[in-house]
């Protein structure tokens, strides 16, 4: 019977799709299958093949291939099953997805009950098999009160999971965010931010004490200085990583030399997630499949990573 690392070493990616992941790092927005949205849309989505020299490049691709096409809540409940259709086809048996706090408005009519039942429909209908944790989404540049305004109707709602701060890191402070952090644990959620992918290894750790974070999602600057990889080992902080994202953001330079793999045998847990699959063609088992071929880590490796990834 073949196994992940067989499948791995032998570059059958059918076969390494056949195998569960994990997918914790995904924003569903462009986190689904390509061929299925243009099923239903007519509308193709090709990646971005090479690094990008600029964020204005990434704005570009988003006018072509984004634009306003699904901004009503007919578009935003298709990105949701595209979503769960290619999880379902890549093998991920736990997917964490969720939207961002402003969305409930835009999309869902101000109504909590109706933006969960939108994810929890999808999973049942479309891929019953995986796992949803269903998480709160942040963004970094908003203002505080603002947040907390649109929070009030998330709390006390126990199809949560997690939540997750993302955006510009250097936006504003993390520090303004630990009495949403504060309420968020009261309510019982995962503690998740969007750190160190363009911030320092310190910022990192700042974040972490501030907002007492159980995982950081990216935290690959932290192979900048080695008493925050101790920090994170010790403390058993979790990254979710995305190498081909990090890649064609030009955050490393190639896969083979991603620090995924310094962190990894260094004691840290880490994951690997696909990000945004539509805009780097990052399903998680490529991503599996691009590490082993570039030398970064082992088949064996990798396996354990897979893994652990599908632990609580």
């Amino acid at each position: 019977m073949m196994t992940f690392t067989d499948a791995l070493k032998s570059a059958d990616l059918s076969a390494i799709r056949s195998f569960p992941k994990a997918d914790l790092h995904n924003h569903f927005v462009l986190g689904g299958n390509r061929e299925y949205i243009f099923e239903k849309t007519g509308y193709e989505i090709d990646p971005i093949s090479k690094p990008l020299t600029s964020m204005n490049e990434m704005d570009s691709w988003s006018a072509k291939f984004i634009g306003n096409r699904y901004n009503s809540p007919e578009g935003r409940k298709l990105l949701i099953e595209a979503t769960f259709a290619q999880a379902k086809y890549d093998g991920v048996t736990i997917l964490e997805i969720g939207e961002d706090v402003w969305g409930l408005g835009e999309f869902f009519h101000n109504d909590i009950n109706e933006l969960i039942y939108a994810f929890q429909e999808a999973n049942d209908r479309i891929a019953p098999e995986i796992e949803l944790r269903l998480q709160i989404g942040l963004s970094r540049h908003c203002p505080i009160d603002y947040l907390e305004d649109c929070l009030k109707h998330f709390w006390g709602h126990k199809d949560f999971y997690s939540i997750d701060l993302y955006g510009d890191e250097l936006a504003q402070p993390v520090e303004n965010f630990i009495p949403i952090y504060k309420k968020a644990a009261e309510n019982g959620l995962v503690l998740k931010a969007h750190v160190g992918e363009w911030g320092t290894a310190q910022d990192i750790v700042t974040a972490v004490k501030a907002l007492h974070l159980d995982e950081v999602q990216h935290g690959i600057s932290a192979v900048q200085d080695e008493d925050v990889i101790d920090f994170l080992a010790e403390n058993n902080i979790r990254l979710n990583i995305t190498p081909s994202s990090n890649v064609l953001l030009g955050r490393v330079p190639d896969m083979a030399h991603h620090p995924i793999a310094q962190l990894y045998r260094r004691g840290v847990n880490v994951t690997i997630n696909s990000d945004d699959v539509l805009i780097f063609d990052s399903d998680v088992s490529k991503e599996y499949l691009r590490l082993y071929q570039s030398g970064c880590l082992t088949a064996e490796e990798l396996n354990d990573i897979r893994l652990r990834g599908l632990e609580l």
